[in-house]
C-alpha cells in the first residue's frame, strides 16, 4: 500500500482588546456595555458574573452595582442570575471540585458559545472561572475584570488559564484568548498592602530582561508602591501591560509550544516556593524572592553587572517585599535543599530539556540549559539575613 499524506495548517486569528478605565460598573461608564456588544451581532446575549469572594467582602456594594448595570444596560446582553460569589486566592485553584461548581453553574443556566462568563476577581478568580469557561462547549466567550495589580498587568492580560493539581502550579489548564479585559483601577483601592504591590514583581522581571528604561523607572518609584501611590502603581500596571500583550503578540508562541517561556525569569522557583508554603506566600511574594535568587545567580555567572543585581534587590525591598522565606532552608532527606527541586519540575513541565531565561545583561535575555546548583544554592541562602526587618504586614 503505498503511503499517502495531506498537509494540513491552520492559522487562526485572535482578537481582544484590553482597556483601562475607572468606575467600569458606574452606570456612566459604557464601557462594559460597549465591549460586550463590540461586535454588532443581531442578537441579545446571555452573562454570568463570577465575583471573588475577597472583592465582593470589600466592597459588598459591588453585586447590586453589577445587577443594576446590567438592568440600565437594556436588552442586548441579560444578567441570567444574580453575581455568583466565588473563593479567591489559591483556595479556588487547589480544589477541582470549584471548577466543576462554575462548570455546573455555566450549564444550568444553558449558556452557548455565544454567551459571556464574566470574571472579576483576582488572578486566581480568572485562571479557575476561565478555564471553567475554555471546556463548557470548548470555548464560551471570557471575559476578564482583573482586581488586583497582578492580574491587571500579567495573569489577566494573557491566553492562559488553569488550576493546581497533585501539589503543582497550574497543573492543568487551557489556552483560551479572552473576548475581552477591563482594567478597573477603582477596584485597587481596597487591597490590601501585600496585593496592592503583588503585581510589582511581576513588572521588574519584565523591565530586567526587556526595557533598561522601565528597570530604572520602577526602582525610581518602589517607595511609590509601598506608599500606595496610585498614580505611580497604575503607570506601572499600564507599561507592564504592554510588554506581556506585545510579546504574546509579536514572539511566535503565544501558546508556548516551544521550550522556552521568556516571561518566567524568575518563576522556577516562584512556583516551587508557592507549593512548598501550601500557597500562604502570594504569587507576587514568591516571584519577586525568586527574582532575587536568579539575578544572584546571574551576577555570580557574570550575566549581570553587581550593581543592576543589587539595584534589583533593593527596589524589591523599598516596594514592600520580604525576600527571604523560611521555606527556602527547607531540605530533603539527602540534604538538597528542597527549593532546588522546582528546577526538576520546571524541565517537567516544559518538556524536554532544562530551558530557564536570564538576563544577558541589563534589557537583554537568554535562555540558559544547565544550572550550577552548587551557585544556585548560595543565591538562595545569601537572601537569609536580608529585608526580614522590612516586612509589609
Amino acid at each position: 500500500m503505498r503511503n499517502q499524506t495531506i498537509h494540513q495548517q491552520l492559522t487562526v486569528a485572535f482578537d481582544y482588546p484590553v482597556w483601562f478605565t475607572r468606575d467600569l460598573f458606574d452606570p456612566k461608564n459604557t464601557l462594559l456595555h460597549d465591549a460586550l456588544c463590540r461586535l454588532k451581532e443581531p442578537r441579545a446575549h446571555r452573562a454570568l458574573v463570577f465575583l471573588d469572594a475577597g472583592l465582593a467582602s470589600a466592597r459588598p456594594d459591588l453585586p447590586d452595582m453589577v445587577r443594576a448595570y446590567f438592568e440600565i444596560a437594556g436588552h442586548e446582553v441579560e444578567l441570567v442570575k444574580p453575581p455568583h460569589v466565588v473563593p479567591g486566592g489559591e483556595a479556588i485553584k487547589n480544589d477541582y471540585r470549584l471548577t466543576m461548581e462554575i462548570v455546573d453553574t455555566i450549564l444550568e443556566y444553558r449558556l452557548c458559545r455565544h454567551s459571556y462568563v464574566l470574571a472579576v476577581g483576582g488572578g486566581a478568580v480568572l485562571d479557575a472561572v476561565g478555564f471553567a469557561a475554555s471546556i463548557v462547549h470548548r470555548g464560551l466567550r471570557m471575559v476578564r475584570v482583573p482586581t488586583t495589580t497582578l492580574a491587571q498587568n500579567d495573569a489577566g492580560v494573557g491566553v492562559k488559564n488553569g488550576m493546581n493539581l497533585h501539589g503543582g502550579k497550574n497543573t492543568i489548564g487551557t489556552f483560551h484568548p479572552p473576548f475581552a479585559v477591563l482594567n478597573d483601577f477603582a477596584l485597587l483601592e481596597t487591597l490590601p498592602d501585600i496585593h496592592w504591590i503583588g503585581g510589582v514583581s511581576e513588572a521588574f522581571k519584565v523591565a530586567m530582561i526587556r526595557d533598561p528604561a522601565f528597570f530604572r523607572e520602577l526602582c525610581a518609584d518602589a517607595r511609590l508602591f509601598r506608599e500606595r501611590n496610585a498614580l505611580a502603581l497604575e503607570r506601572m500596571i499600564v507599561r507592564c501591560a504592554e510588554h506581556h500583550l506585545e510579546h504574546i503578540r509579536a514572539h511566535g508562541d503565544p501558546f508556548e509550544l516551544g521550550r522556552a517561556r521568556p516571561l518566567d525569569f524568575g518563576h522556577w522557583s516562584a512556583h516551587k516556593l508557592e507549593a512548598m508554603s501550601n500557597y500562604r506566600i502570594t504569587h507576587g511574594e514568591a516571584v519577586a524572592a525568586g527574582l532575587a535568587i536568579d539575578s544572584r545567580y546571574a551576577v555570580a555567572q557574570g550575566w549581570l553587572d553587581t550593581s543592576d543585581g543589587e539595584a534589583l534587590t533593593r527596589a524589591l525591598c523599598d516596594s514592600g517585599f520580604v525576600l527571604w522565606q523560611p521555606e527556602m532552608e527547607r531540605r530533603h532527606g539527602d540534604g538538597t535543599l528542597e527549593l532546588l527541586s522546582g528546577l526538576d519540575d520546571f524541565q517537567e513541565h516544559l518538556g524536554g530539556a532544562l530551558c530557564v531565561t536570564y538576563p544577558n545583561g541589563l534589557g537583554l535575555k537568554q535562555e540558559v540549559h544547565e544550572i550550577d546548583r552548587t551557585k544556585m544554592e548560595a543565591a538562595i541562602l545569601a537572601l537569609n539575613p536580608e529585608c526580614r526587618t522590612r516586612a509589609l504586614r
